[in-house]
């Protein structure tokens, strides 16, 4: 084993990304450090199949897959490399989709203990990481402390007997389940094999793991992909970082759309558990948009169910889902993970959840083994888009009732002390206490993360959510108005209740 192994535990978790490893990779952005190499993704492999024979698991196979990164085919020859070390297979997998080396593990006849994807999602192309599955779904947040504190600790030489590998072209087996996913959803007795012939459907995959989506998916299906861009897999990212929250990302696939004439556009993130589409003239569904959309089908399918999101989704998309389509709208926290866990913890406690779903386009359906999968989740949709074209209807109509905004704003509000979790807390206490004596301002309840207001000032009709980021010295600020100003109004009033916090840089909002 390499000297790589002697690295402290407090070393190792700063690889650790909540549920996820994440590191540099590569040299080429000023200041960034490479923790992520070859010597430690070897440690790591031996570390997964340390502790899933730990688990219960024994020996056995593990699957691995990678997106388009560069800097993927070494870490996974290492990663792989660890794990044939402690005896294990490996599938290799190639280039594959997250959700797709999810499906390794219950895929019938692969007899797959783990599945393995390395990704950094939509990172700049110098980053790198993992993310861990089996049977039972994707690793937490403490799946990934016990793994870094096995690699942290010392141990034997691995055993004398290596496993084998064994190269399988999986993303071609996933891209069947989804095409007849779509086929018997459709279920189209005139044109059961291509019930999206006559739709002009463009895919935009930011060089990252997407573009099977259209050879694979689409095209058997009918449909006519010219025009899709950015198929090729570069992990350079050189045309947009693959990103559907991303600004530059969502231009150019809405403006795809609208120079090719298509009747869709579907984008991706880099490995593909993320998705947003654009409808026939430009405009994007994506955020409360995608909810709603989503939404709207899993109500018809289970009519009251529990739609579970993140915490910063609007006003109009609760009324959306409640009023209009007679569901329950349960806003809980940011992060795929919290959102999904508290999904199935409904579910268990005999509440009918069938969909858990991020406003960055994370979406894990019930039926889908609560797997966050962007591939299944356009599947879904385009079940739909398939109906609807045959009564002369297009996908956004589903939404047109949707309330939005006048306006909205972001804001990343710096925390520049060393304990930033104290301090980040400290803040929003007393924030809420000065609150209380703010005119029109009341917290809106139940609410599970950081603080969010209601401002019934005619002036401003909106909202505001201030908390804590998952993983960084950052405060987000999300408002939210029905009337023109009236974000900048609640700006202006919050600006004065933050200046007496010296260490919270509140610069983004002066300007």
């Amino acid at each position: 084993m390499t000297a790589m192994a002697r690295l402290s535990l407090k070393q190792l978790l700063k690889l650790q990304n909540g549920s996820d490893i994440r590191g540099v990779a590569l040299q080429g952005i000023p200041g960034e450090v490479v923790n992520l190499t070859p010597e430690v993704a070897e440690m790591l492999g031996r570390s997964f199949a340390l502790w899933l024979r730990k688990s219960g698991n024994g020996s056995g196979k593990v699957a691995v897959g990678t997106d388009s990164r560069i800097s993927g085919p070494a870490l996974k020859r290492a990663f792989m490399a660890g794990l044939l070390e402690e005896g294990f297979d490996v599938l290799d997998c190639g280039l594959a989709s997250t959700p797709a080396m999810f499906m390794t593990t219950i895929q019938p006849g692969l007899e797959v203990t783990g599945g393995v994807m390395l990704t950094a999602s939509h990172l700049p192309f110098n980053r790198n990481g993992m993310k861990f599955f089996t049977s039972l779904g994707g690793f937490d947040k403490d799946n990934i402390s016990e793994l870094l504190q096995i690699a942290s600790e010392k141990r034997p030489a691995g055993e004398s007997t290596t496993g084998q590998v064994e190269k399988i072209d999986f993303i071609s087996d996933y891209a069947e389940f989804l095409v007849e996913t779509i086929r018997k959803g459709v279920d189209d007795p005139n044109q059961f094999e291509t019930p999206l012939k006559g739709l002009k459907i463009i895919v935009d995959a930011g060089n990252g793991a997407g573009g099977f989506f259209a050879g694979k998916v689409l095209e058997p299906l009918g449909a006519d992909i010219s025009g899709s861009q950015f198929l090729d897999p570069d992990g350079r990212f050189l045309n947009h970082v693959p990103n559907p929250e991303d600004k530059e990302a969502m231009a150019s696939i809405c403006s795809a759309v609208v120079r090719e004439k298509a009747d869709l556009g579907i984008i991706f993130d880099t490995d593909v558990d993320r998705a947003a589409l654009v409808d026939s003239k430009g405009n994007p569904l994506n955020r409360n948009e995608l909810i709603a959309l989503i939404s709207t089908v899993i109500l018809e399918e289970h009519p009251g169910s529990v739609i579970v999101t993140d915490s910063i989704t609007s006003a109009g998309l609760k009324w959306f889902i409640e009023d209009h389509l007679g569901g329950t709208h349960h806003r809980f926290k940011r992060g795929y993970k919290n959102v999904i866990n508290e999904s199935m913890r409904l579910n268990n406690e005999g509440t009918e959840s069938w969909l858990a779903i991020e406003t960055s386009g994370h979406a894990a359906l019930k039926e889908n083994h609560f797997l966050d999968d962007g591939a299944f989740l356009v599947a879904k949709l385009l079940i739909q888009v398939a109906r609807m074209n045959r009564q002369g209807k297009r996908l956004g109509d589903l939404v047109a009732p949707l309330p939005r905004p006048q306006e909205e704003g972001e804001f990343r509000l710096k925390i520049r002390t060393g304990d930033f979790s104290a301090y980040g807390s400290s803040v929003l206490d007393q924030l809420g206490k000065k609150i209380e004596s703010e005119s029109g301002w009341s917290p809106e309840t139940p609410n599970y993360e950081g603080l969010r207001i209601e401002c019934r000032s005619e002036d401003e009709v909106g909202w505001f959510l201030i908390r804590m980021s998952l993983h960084d010295p950052v405060m987000p600020l999300n408002i939210e108005s029905s009337v023109q100003g009236g974000v900048d109004l609640i700006r202006k009033r919050l600006l004065k209740l933050l200046s007496p916090f010296k260490h919270l840089d509140i610069s983004e909002l002066n300007n």
